[in-house]
């Protein structure tokens, strides 16, 4: 993947601002794992490396730290058993460890929550960063910022871009067909991601570029067209998969921050799973959590679209009922991500002045409900929330609840303005 040309396509860019990715080189093709130690040479990656897997990414990439030694790595191995959440301890332990015994750099080996405690702790320890890709099940593998879980409060973080990332795809294709429909899922909620991105935009003035979303919008393309390749162990749909992953990852550094990929579809997949992970129980994986995510964000704005008149009022919530949902654990991080609200920043007569400029975003972003199921039916990928493990309590929970826990505008965000009446049940069953 040629990530100068992307980046130079976007010199001068119209938005404003100037876009730079820290990605030196991104290599996805058969056999690579094989060359892992020769292309992490050719690029200048540091020699002294911690390396950190899972048993599982370990087995499928099996052999990777015999390649690195004979590649002339000096390198330690720090193996979870089956690490699925992104815990801030470990950021931290990471950290420490790199930072106590020299390391130079990281090479995280899997995926999601892997590659986000590394991504955290390369940045604190001022450290290189690379991936060694074992599953296409996730966006942010170029990402430079990292989801964290923090006393079962999961949060957004600044963090190391990768300089390099490697992806075997015979080890791709191989991976379980559960972690590629859950990459597909990710990349779906690029829909509603984009439709929230646009909204802000034209509600609080954020910061907005077409082009960076227009790549999100070529990979989300990419994806949905091998809707029915996703699930086989085909290098050549691996391959494609992976490279669209890749671009949203970067599109987000691109922008410099997460709105090319993430809306109200991710917030509602963290609502669900801190509530899980605070009654000790732990989350089905990230992509299949925002897929049907997704499904109900865009029921419900379509639905809202559907209304050619709004008559919005200022904003008026029950704020001791949102703290008694969150509850003792979470509440003060509410209060912190809501002082002041982000809809201070929009008026009523602002949004009945763009409601049709809303309306079209919603109506040409979104395909119809009916078409969406059918794409994630097709990709393997679930569409209810019984298939995630999510209750019907939870699942409603978060669909009202979860605007409160990140200070961003979304479409769902409004709603207490719009006045607009919602059967909340109907949009989850």
């Amino acid at each position: 993947m040629d990530i100068k040309r992307i980046v130079d396509s976007l010199r001068d860019c119209p938005c404003g601002r100037a876009h730079k990715a820290d990605v030196k080189a991104i290599e996805i093709g058969g056999g690579l794992k094989a060359e892992t130690a020769k292309i992490l040479n050719k690029h200048g990656f540091p020699k002294k490396i911690l390396v950190v897997a899972d048993k599982n990414t370990l087995r499928a990439s099996d052999g990777i730290m015999e390649i690195l030694k004979e590649g002339g790595f000096d390198t330690e191995l720090e193996l979870y058993d089956d690490l699925r959440v992104a815990e801030m301890s470990e950021c931290k332990r990471l950290e420490e460890i790199c930072k106590s015994r020299g390391f130079e750099g990281i090479l995280s080996v899997g995926s999601g929550s892997l590659n986000d405690i590394c991504r955290f702790a390369a940045l604190h320890a001022d450290t290189d960063f690379a991936i060694f890709a074992t599953a296409p099940s996730m966006d942010g593998f170029a990402s430079g910022t990292a989801p964290i879980t923090d006393n079962n409060f999961k949060t957004t973080h600044p963090a190391r871009q990768p300089s390099i990332i490697i992806a075997d795809t015979a080890i791709l294709a191989k991976s379980p067909a559960i972690l590629k429909s859950a990459g597909f899922g990710d990349m779906i909620g690029k829909l509603t991601g984009l439709v929230d991105w646009r909204v802000s935009h034209l509600l609080t003035g954020e910061y907005y570029c077409k082009n960076i979303a227009a790549l999100t919008e070529e990979a989300l393309r990419r994806v949905t067209a091998l809707a029915e390749r996703i699930t086989e162990e085909s290098e050549e749909a691996a391959e494609a998969v992976m490279e669209a992953l890749v671009i949203t990852g970067i599109a987000m550094k691109l922008a410099d921050c997460v709105r090319p990929a993430s809306g109200d579809e991710h917030i509602i997949s963290h609502y669900w799973e801190i509530k899980k992970l605070e009654a000790g129980q732990l989350s089905d994986f990230h992509g299949r959590k925002v897929g049907v995510a997704t499904l109900i964000c865009s029921r419900i704005y379509r639905y809202l679209a559907s209304f050619e008149t709004v008559e919005p009022t200022a904003e008026n919530l029950d704020w001791e009922k949102i703290h008694r949902v969150y509850g003792p654990n979470f509440t003060k991080d509410v209060i912190r991500l809501n002082s002041p609200t982000v809809t201070e920043e929009t008026t009523p007569e602002l949004i009945k002045e763009n409601w049709q400029a809303i309306r079209e975003i919603v109506f040409t972003t979104l395909p119809s409900n009916e078409k969406l199921k059918a794409l994630m039916k097709t990709a393997g990928a679930p569409t209810t929330i019984k298939e995630i493990d999510v209750s019907p309590e939870l699942g409603l929970e978060g669909v009202i609840y979860h605007p409160y826990m990140r200070y961003r505008m979304t479409l769902m965000r409004l709603i207490p303005m719009l006045n607009i009446p919602i059967d909340w049940k109907s949009f989850i069953e």
